[in-house]
């Protein structure tokens, strides 16, 4: 007979029980609550999103399948649709959300690693949009016929591990997510084309961090000083004014551009940043990172 634990079991054993006790203590989630709890609820949430289950309805059947193994497994004697959807309608999200990033924290002290030899962390931002059916999801309307969300994620791109998550509406533009971020000092921010907000980027710059940001073709500066010497695949490493109506006052600064030839795709790529202290070299090296 097979006597050890099953492999679901020993993935939650990784869990600091007791920490998510606390969390659950702080937030009162288990208050009244007798049977199906915070802890049942988040190992039956769990095992649905590991075995793929589309629905609520599917997730029951498919813990119905196992209906002698639930208890073991941690998620309770009966778990059923009904409780299961009071639960994730009643309880206080920051219970999990708490308890995500507090794992995703000792998930990157794990995997700590310097590919780039700088000071700071190095983070990348960006979005996706996950459709949803617009009869049901009716508040999430992207198109005439067509619902759906975004999630805004930081990336750390020395751990490869998600640190922040922000969902909005679909319709919402990426720029808008950016007053979202935790920034830290001296840390560096590489975004896309979409981020091209100067309001933003100025804020950055006054915490002390660095950003390196995807220029759009239609940006209006002047130069103000050259780099003579340039590196391989360098086209120009060029200190700027903004003199855009709107990103003139939004970002008071100089900034720094460089255009960078990519030998692989045959194109150019310009970009921007704040951060003087590195090469143009590492500047592009940032960018391609990102991907």
């Amino acid at each position: 007979m097979f006597q050890d634990k099953y492999v679901f079991a020993q993935l939650v054993s990784f869990f600091n029980r007791s920490k998510f006790n606390r969390i659950i203590s702080k937030y009162n989630g288990d208050k009244y609550v007798k049977h199906f709890t915070c802890w049942n609820q988040l190992l039956a949430l769990m095992f649905g999103q590991l075995s793929n289950r589309e629905s609520l309805r599917d997730l029951i059947n498919a813990l119905d399948a196992h209906h002698s193994k639930c208890y073991h497994l941690g998620m309770g004697k009966n778990v059923s649709r009904s409780s299961l959807a009071r639960a994730n309608q009643d309880r206080d999200y920051h219970i999990f959300e708490e308890f995500a990033y507090y794992l995703v924290n000792q998930a990157r002290e794990k995997r700590v690693s310097e590919i780039f030899k700088l000071e700071g962390n190095v983070y990348a931002f960006d979005s996706t949009t996950i459709d949803l059916c617009l009869s049901v999801f009716w508040w999430a309307k992207f198109r005439m016929k067509k619902g759906g969300i975004k999630v805004h994620t930081l990336y750390d791109v020395e751990t490869q591990i998600p640190t922040f998550f922000h969902i909005t509406t679909a319709s919402e533009h990426d720029s808008k997510a950016m007053k979202e971020i935790p920034y830290e000092p001296e840390s560096y921010y590489v975004f896309d084309r979409a981020y091209n907000n100067f309001k933003m980027l100025y804020k950055i710059h006054q915490i002390e961090a660095f950003f390196v940001i995807r220029a759009k073709k239609n940006l209006q500066y002047k130069s103000v000083k050259w780099k003579r010497r340039l590196p391989k695949n360098i086209l120009s490493d060029v200190t700027i004014e903004l003199t855009g109506f709107y990103p003139k006052q939004y970002y008071t600064k100089y900034l720094r551009l460089v255009k960078y030839w990519d030998e692989e795709q045959k194109r150019e790529y310009i970009f921007l940043t704040n951060a003087v202290q590195i090469s143009a070299l590492q500047v592009a090296e940032l960018y391609r990172n990102r991907w």
